[in-house]
């Protein structure tokens, strides 16, 4: 019941949505060695894992805005992060990452398909498709995609930034184990972020004449597989709150 952990029970449902939209499919497919998809399914797992990854990024700004409130303006913390304020910037965040989906979404399967049908990738991802679009429909959505790299581009930039004043004040604490604590938290949480977009900002705009399979896999996994898998290592493992209750639950 305080900000963090409202953010963080947003942040784990959005990575349990995410990984469960890609990784099952892939998995049945290898057990049963097909690679089929159906055109609806193909349509939903895009909606799906855009909508869990970009309220995923949202969520991330939002929580480190919560950090640099809570470090650099304690006094603030109950003002600026109230309960009425952070439910609406967990509304906010699946909400535009709804609206972000579903755009995509749309445009994306709105192009008429004059390549062939096969999605060389283990699950339906949008530059995939975008392969086997017409090269006039295609620049339409690229356009999109392009927006959408520098409003990711943007949110990374904002957690940057907030980080700089966190690790200033973090600097600031007489405790070399109160700065070990602080670093040791923020650190993991930027390396995951930063792996997340530059490996979408990469599979996203990478030149056509760089792309094949092993690549593109390569490519995929980073930020579709790792930030859903690490995360709750990050969050949750490193917690001493957290660990707690888990023994306490184990235990009784």
């Amino acid at each position: 019941h305080t900000p963090m952990y409202f953010f963080l029970l947003n942040l784990s449902l959005l990575d349990l949505g995410s990984i469960s939209t890609t990784v099952p499919k892939a998995m049945a497919n290898s057990l049963w060695d097909t690679r089929d998809i159906s055109y609806a399914g193909c349509a939903a797992q895009v909606f799906l894992f855009l909508f869990f990854i970009s309220a995923e990024l949202s969520l991330l700004t939002v929580m480190a805005y919560d950090r640099y409130v809570a470090i650099c303006k304690p006094l603030h913390y109950g003002i600026l992060l109230g309960n009425r304020a952070c439910v609406h910037m967990a509304a906010a965040a699946w909400g535009s990452g709804f609206l972000y989906s579903l755009l995509h979404t749309v445009n994306t399967f709105s192009l008429p398909l004059c390549k062939g049908n096969a999605v060389d990738q283990f699950f339906c991802e949008v530059p995939q498709i975008l392969k086997l679009s017409c090269t006039d429909a295609y620049l339409r959505e690229f356009g999109l995609i392009v927006v959408s790299v520098f409003v990711g581009i943007g949110c990374f930039a904002f957690i940057v930034l907030s980080y700089v004043q966190i690790f200033r004040a973090v600097l600031r604490i007489p405790s070399q184990q109160g700065r070990h604590k602080a670093f040791s938290t923020c650190l993991p949480h930027l390396a995951v972020v930063s792996l997340f977009l530059s490996t979408g900002v990469f599979a996203y705009l990478k030149p056509p004449s760089i792309s094949f399979p092993s690549l593109d896999l390569m490519v995929a996994v980073p930020y579709s597989v790792v930030p859903s898998t690490v995360n709750p290592l990050i969050y949750s493992m490193r917690n001493e709150e957290l660990q707690d209750a888990v023994r306490k639950l184990i235990t009784g």
